[in-house]
């Protein structure tokens, strides 16, 4: 990847006086060090929508307004901002667009809530989903705005559908000729850091588009750029972004003094995100993620597991987490209604914790304790990870330090390119 003109210039803040760095209570050395279990915050973070309010909506003034958001787009007193802007004078908001599970969250997932009048707002919701390229710009066309403002909280992994959502927005707004405003929210599994595999572009799916790492270590206004300078360079989007202030990139989620508001279904708390880019694998096997529990990609099994799996990853000594011989009833997906084995990951010093190892540590160790052990029958572990490498590394008996050290050249280049685009310290 190279770094086009127009990147470096996004990048360099050359996007207004919202999008200028913002004041920060110094780098991480100084801050207060987090615990290595939960809390130890240092104080409130002001999100992008929190400073575009502040500022009187001036980013906007004069525009058509919609907005791509779901339920986590609130404020730090949990209104919803689609609920704080429709009566304010200072913003014409004329629309809402539905991502994947929807505006509202009613859909689980792989669903949405199609078109529709938001009942709250009477404001017509149009739905995203599965849409892009000229399906997608058609929508933004039909819909009359001038602005696509963009506010989701994301769980900082590549297969987590909302950034590409992000993407397609900002390819689609620039083939219908609309400008793009990105609001920043935390990376809630913090920004210090790009682990894991780089995708392959020849398995781009929506649950990885382009060639990023498979935990990314960055906010979505610094995604914006990435994708906006690296990836759509030929015909980029009319980007502006508003930055976060009070955010470093060490801050876990607990330290912002945000509210959590689970982005899908499915995560359900900042927790969750911590393991999900490595346990969100086993979405490529015949075993449970954990979907129908109350700990969704915490707990990992199959009928037949037995305590032979955890006793396996233990030995391993990972750091940071110990696994637990657990045993569960999933309500729905894999298993519903039935009792199955298998481990729960308790993560206990986060500091230090690799989710992207330990989920190799866990396909890995299930292959060997586990006889029943198979791949999805469509290779999905190919999309997940973004190569047949992990894939058949694992069948052909690698180890885990094997398989982690198999991805270290694409990772490097991609953390040069990713360097370029971060906005916080």
């Amino acid at each position: 990847m190279s770094l086009s003109r127009r990147g470096l210039l996004a990048a360099g803040g050359a996007v207004g006086a919202l999008a200028a760095t913002a004041a920060s209570a110094g780098p991480a050395a100084a801050r207060p060090a987090h615990g290595k279990g939960h809390g130890g915050g240092h104080g409130r973070v002001r999100t992008g929508f929190d400073r575009l309010a502040a500022d009187g909506y001036a980013l906007l003034k004069g525009q058509r307004v919609g907005v791509v958001t779901n339920p986590t787009g609130i404020t730090s007193d949990v209104r919803h901002i689609v609920d704080v802007m429709h009566p304010d004078d200072r913003v014409d908001l004329t629309a809402v667009f539905g991502p994947e599970h929807g505006f509202r969250g009613t859909a689980q997932a792989g669903g949405s809530e199609g078109r529709y009048d938001d009942p709250a707002t009477g404001l017509p919701v149009y739905d995203t989903y599965l849409k892009s390229g000229q399906a997608l710009a058609d929508v933004f066309t039909a819909s009359g705005v001038d602005t696509i403002v963009f506010d989701i909280q994301d769980a900082g992994a590549r297969f987590y559908t909302y950034i590409w959502t992000l993407y397609d927005c900002l390819e689609a707004a620039a083939l219908a000729g609309k400008k793009f405003v990105v609001l920043d929210r935390p990376n809630p599994v913090t920004g210090r850091a790009a682990l894991g595999p780089v995708l392959d572009p020849a398995f781009g799916t929506f649950v990885g588009r382009r060639e990023i790492s498979q935990e990314h270590g960055m906010t979505v206004t610094e995604l914006a750029l990435l994708f906006n300078g690296e990836f759509l360079a030929d015909r980029p989007a009319d980007l502006e972004i508003v930055k976060m202030s009070g955010w470093s990139r060490s801050d876990f989620f607990d330290g912002t003094g945000l509210p959590w508001v689970p982005p899908s279904p499915n995560m359900p708390t900042p927790e969750t995100a911590l393991v999900y880019s490595g346990t969100c694998l086993f979405e490529g096997t015949n075993l449970s993620e954990g979907r129908g529990t109350t700990r969704p990609f915490e707990l990992l099994g199959a009928e037949g597991v037995d305590h032979t799996w955890a006793a396996a990853a233990n030995a391993l000594d990972l750091p940071g987490v110990a696994f637990r011989e657990a045993y569960f009833a999933p309500t729905f997906s894999k298993f519903q209604g039935k009792t199955v084995g298998g481990v729960q990951v308790h993560v206990q010093d986060r500091e230090v914790f690799d989710p992207v190892r330990t989920g190799i540590a866990l396909l890995v160790t299930a292959k060997q304790s586990w006889s029943g052990f198979a791949w999805r029958p469509d290779n999905w572990i190919d999309k997940l990870t973004g190569n047949t490498r992990v894939r058949t590394m694992i069948d052909a008996g690698a180890d885990t330090d094997e398989v982690v050290g198999a991805w270290a050249d694409d990772l490097a280049a991609f953390r040069a390119v990713r360097k370029r685009y971060l906005q916080y310290r």
